[in-house]
């Protein structure tokens, strides 16, 4: 189970991990909490002050997979023009070719 720390104690710890003094395994030790916490409290901190995109499970951000579902399906798209402009090229060059 976590141990629930004030969100003082947070804000304290996040701003001195900023500073850039030190390093995170440093910091962590000397404010006695464990390292991945510490990376945790900053991702968390980074998301709500908007310094990043939110990321899914995978890692991801709902950004990206919103733009690659829109590139996917304008490949679609432009997948399906190019077989009606390849069947109609063969249309018409059947009348144009000699028999």
């Amino acid at each position: 189970m976590h141990k629930r720390y004030p969100d003082e104690f947070r804000r304290d710890v996040i701003a001195v991990a900023r500073q850039g003094g030190q390093t995170r395994a440093q910091i962590a030790r000397s404010f006695g909490i464990s390292e991945s916490c510490l990376g945790r409290w900053l991702r968390i901190a980074d998301r709500e002050e908007g310094l990043t995109a939110p990321t899914s499970s995978d890692g991801t951000t709902a950004e990206s997979d919103a733009e690659l579902r829109e590139l996917r399906k304008r490949n679609k798209l432009l997948e399906q023009e190019n077989e009606i402009l390849r069947r109609a090229t063969a249309y018409f060059a059947r009348d144009v070719l000699p028999k």
